[in-house]
């Protein structure tokens, strides 16, 4: 991806996604600042350059799947799956529930079809914005669980505050 889609996308979260004021996040820290990557992701040009930028850093890592924790990880896996296809190289995308529904199958893991199974399959776990890996701690134990390899977690905006020591 060239310099000038990264600074292109830079501006789009700056613009769109970037704000102050006193939060709670995720992880129940406070801070002055936050992310909300949604209206990024949910961006035409957005969606498209984080799709073409996490797709080209994953190129060469021989997944199976994409995923995460919902809501974030959703329209990211969506994107990256819809892009990998067109690409000639397709990684299919599930999301993991922060609670299994309480009808239907009761599912943690969606988005596979009947039969299908992360069982021996290299995964991705994709996250929005990370603080201290709370949300891709818990996709990938789920994602585990399931029988899937964790191959890495990739995240579109690090807070910085420890999510690259969790694990």
């Amino acid at each position: 991806m060239s310099a000038q889609s990264r600074a292109r996308l830079a501006e789009i979260i700056r613009t769109r996604s970037f704000g102050r004021g006193e939060v709670t996040l995720a992880s129940g820290r406070k801070s002055d600042f936050y992310f909300n990557l949604k209206p990024t992701m949910l961006d035409p040009e957005g969606a498209a350059l984080l799709a073409e930028l996490t797709f080209e850093a994953l190129r060469g890592d021989r997944l199976d799947y994409i995923g995460g924790l919902e809501m974030g990880a959703v329209p990211l896996a969506g994107a990256i799956a819809q892009l990998s296809w067109q690409k000639g190289a397709p990684i299919a995308a599930f999301f993991v529930r922060k609670k299994p529904k309480e009808h239907g199958a009761r599912l943690a893991v969606e988005g596979l079809a009947k039969g299908e199974s992360l069982a021996g399959k290299r995964c991705v776990i994709v996250e929005d914005v990370t603080t201290t890996g709370g949300s891709a701690i818990k996709a990938a134990d789920a994602v585990r669980e399931a029988g899937g390899e964790i191959a890495l977690v990739f995240t579109m905006v690090d807070r910085e505050e420890g999510a690259a020591d969790a694990g």
